[in-house]
């Protein structure tokens, strides 16, 4: 019987730079055999879904976390007994380095693998240390922001005042993460009270819901019950916690908010010849089995009219103090998943011919709903479009994606009495908002570009005078 090994598998960075991820899903069981690049689990991070195969080929030993828990990146999560080959070298993913010669000698410590690689070298402690840091007499929650309120004058102290302040110990900031200190701050727990029982005393989730003397919730904390003599309806309030997809929009949005100056503007448009087209394309042999909606076109109409104003697919690198003006184009479509709001985007959408787009829409949209939008679809968008009307909303002021120059909004289609060949007639009219950086964008550059856009809108055939 050949000797076997156990390797614990920590939590990769998944190369997005991410400090944790939520354990959404196992996709096996302590027992089961595995093959080297297997499925083993679902994780959220902040961006999206992300299917973890397995390093290792052998037989799973421990699941270090169960489904809801969110674990800090570099943490174990699953223990596997791999056979002990010769040289003790367990099984890597495909792609990955092969061990240096120091890597085995006995004076420098192994590196585990990872989904990107080699990943740092693995103290004994299993953890890096850090520095401690001292802080002044704590009372209450220990994490406090510096207000820049006038300050009163206040009597010098007294030399008995002075001498017991001299003899006061600074108070050590327990060792925790921030979702744990957010835990404790909403459940009213003093962190200078836990016992932290992680490596090194890290104060962890579950010792902090210990000494608060309720047990783990992991899809929301309530709090607040009714009051003796009400309704007796229960709770009357949910604390869902700030995490996943919903806490990396709110950032995003808060970033591009304060730091991009927004401009919007609006265009309401006689759409009726863009869906009589649409109809006509239905019926032909080209797009058979190809879903076509408005958005297939107003994506189409958006892409020829970056042509003509190509500041408007431009990106502000404040760092290097240059603008980035994008030859190509990677088209972004905002969608609403049940995790929260997210845009992915096509790739070289600017390249592809109307039925490849509309597939590429299609595809996009499923993918999404199924919430199986990788990080890199998530990634490199140049300039978005949001399809509100399907709300059945008319008009809207779009956020910036970050790091993008504009983004489109479409209404809802409506039938309304429309001024058509000197007459009043029932159309079909949509409005359209575009919202921009005005760093980079013009209001004539703005205007132009929406200008464009409902004109193709309004009467396709004006592409031919536009490419």
């Amino acid at each position: 019987m050949s000797a076997t090994m156990i390797k614990e598998f920590r939590l990769p960075d998944l190369g997005e730079g991410l400090t944790e991820s939520e354990i959404l899903s196992w996709k096996v069981d302590v027992g089961d055999t595995v093959s080297l690049n297997q499925v083993i689990a679902e994780v959220e991070t902040a961006k999206a879904v992300v299917e973890l195969p397995s390093p290792f080929a052998g037989v799973i030993k421990e699941l270090h976390e169960q489904p809801g828990s969110v674990v800090e990146v570099g943490k174990p999560i699953v223990s596997f007994e791999v056979a002990d080959d010769a040289g003790g070298s367990p099984s890597v993913p495909s792609g990955a380095p092969p061990a240096d010669a120091a890597s085995n000698s006995g004076d420098t410590p192994k590196r585990e693998p990872n989904l990107v690689g080699y990943g740092a070298v693995v103290e004994s402690s299993g953890r890096p240390t850090r520095r401690a840091r001292n802080f002044g007499p704590v009372a209450g929650l220990v994490e406090t922001q510096p207000v820049d309120f006038p300050t009163p004058v206040e009597p010098a102290p007294t030399a008995a005042v002075v001498s017991a302040q001299a003899e006061t110990k600074p108070a050590e900031r327990p060792r925790s993460t921030p979702p744990v200190r957010k835990l404790a701050r909403d459940l009213g727990v003093d962190l200078l009270q836990v016992p932290g029982t992680g490596p090194g005393g890290l104060i962890t989730r579950e010792d902090v819901q210990h000494y608060a003397g309720q047990a783990e919730q992991p899809a929301a904390i309530t709090a607040g019950r009714a009051p003796a003599g009400g309704t007796g309806a229960g709770e009357r309030e949910t604390r869902t916690p700030i995490k996943g997809v919903r806490k990396h929009t709110a950032a995003a949005m808060v970033q591009s908010a304060f730091t991009a100056p927004h401009a919007t503007e609006f265009l309401t448009v006689d759409v009726t010849p863009s869906l009589e087209l649409l109809a006509k394309l239905k019926d032909s042999r080209a797009f058979a089995g190809i879903k076509l909606t408005p958005l297939t076109l107003a994506a189409k109409a958006v892409l020829i009219a970056l042509r003509r104003t190509p500041a408007l697919n431009s990106r502000w690198d404040e760092e290097a103090q240059e603008i980035v003006t994008f030859h190509y184009v990677n088209l972004g479509i905002a969608a609403a998943t049940p995790r929260g709001l997210t845009v992915p985007n096509i790739k070289d959408a600017d390249a592809l011919p109307l039925p490849q787009l509309a597939q590429a829409l299609a595809e996009l949209a499923e993918t999404a709903r199924a919430g199986k939008t990788t990080p890199a679809d998530l990634s490199g968008g140049t300039i978005s479009i949001t399809n509100i009307g399907v709300f059945g909303i008319d008009a809207g002021t779009p956020i910036l994606n970050p790091g993008e120059a504009a983004i489109l909004g479409l209404g809802a289609v409506r039938t309304m009495p429309w001024e058509y060949r000197g007459e009043v007639a029932l159309r079909q009219v949509l409005t359209l908002s575009l919202s921009f950086d005005h760093r980079l964008v013009d209001g004539e550059q703005g205007s132009r570009f929406l200008a464009d856009v409902g004109a193709i809108l309004a009467e396709p055939g004006m592409v031919l005078t536009m490419v």
